[in-house]
């Protein structure tokens, strides 16, 4: 009696199915869900930002004596407006500009960040409105009083904006901002698929939890430092309204003068102290989303 032969899929472990089934011409991956890449500390890093306060604990330490310890969440509809627009595209533009230029999570470094670069333009612009009424709700509060906007929410501050600026004002601090998402996830989500690759090339580690999170950590330290100077410039030109906007040469100019080339990183504890755990959120709850996806479809 002929011994039954096992099928290719029950000979390999679990976590070398995604490779195994890449490979086989016949049995073709379907892309995953577009929605699967859908705080206090943004809130500081935005406010050092824009209004030039010095120190993480001393932006908090202000923010809890003027408003109160609900302050530190002033703006958070426009948070998550922002993640609604801005985070959810980005994934799918990564992965529809992997497939156009034919480049997976193996391929060479400057393939992988000229994906990212194509997503972060594409996720910056569709997402500037977000971006933009974050800012303002974010940053309105630590202004004087006579200058602030007291926009109730992200829809009522969208609402003013276009009936008291115009539609035009929705463009506002469009080219910094898109600027910043092509570094963002050139670097962030290129750089996370770089060294999740460079580590499971050594072959001390399988693909689990442990090579996400290192993985994540160093992407996040990565995109934080590249992002910052962008950052900065978008934050500043987006907390600006009417006659108080700048371009962004002006505001590099201005900047420069007042606070001397350092300004770039104004802020950087608390991006990066937010951004950090962001970043290996996202990627370890998105590698898991995908084993579940997998494990739906009977890919696992």
């Amino acid at each position: 009696m002929s011994t039954p032969i096992e099928s290719p899929a029950a000979q390999i472990p679990v976590n070398g199915a995604q490779t195994a089934l890449a490979a086989a011409p016949t049995n073709k991956k379907q892309p995953y869900p577009f929605w699967l890449g859908g705080t206090p500390l943004d809130l500081t890093k935005v406010r050092m930002q824009a209004t030039g306060d010095k120190g993480m604990i001393n932006s908090i330490k202000k923010t809890v004596r003027t408003a109160g310890v609900l302050g530190l969440f002033d703006g958070i509809t426009g948070t998550w407006f922002r993640q609604m627009t801005y985070s959810i595209c980005r994934f799918w533009a990564y992965d529809e500009s992997k497939k156009l230029i034919g480049a997976d999570a193996k391929s060479p470094a400057w393939k992988l960040a000229l994906a990212g670069s194509m997503a972060g333009g594409i996720a910056g612009f569709v997402g500037n409105p977000g971006e933009l009424i974050m800012v303002r709700l974010q940053s309105d509060f630590a202004k004087p009083p006579e200058k602030r906007l007291n926009y109730k929410n992200c829809l009522d501050g969208l609402y003013r904006m276009v009936k008291e600026e115009g539609w035009s004002s929705l463009a506002r601090g469009v080219g910094p901002n898109v600027f910043r998402a092509i570094l963002m996830n050139a670097s962030q989500l290129a750089s996370y698929d770089f060294f999740k690759a460079e580590l499971l090339k050594t072959g001390h580690f399988e693909d689990n939890i442990y090579v996400h999170t290192t993985a994540s950590f160093a992407a996040g330290t990565v995109a934080t430092t590249v992002c910052s100077p962008a950052d900065v410039l978008k934050s500043r030109i987006m907390a600006a309204s009417g006659a108080e906007g700048r371009s962004t040469l002006g505001m590099i100019r201005l900047s420069m003068k007042n606070e001397g080339p350092m300004f770039m990183f104004k802020g950087w504890l608390p991006a990066w102290t937010r951004l950090q755990p962001t970043t290996m959120l996202i990627f370890i709850t998105l590698e898991q989303l995908k084993n579940a996806v997998d494990w739906y479809r009977g890919d696992i």
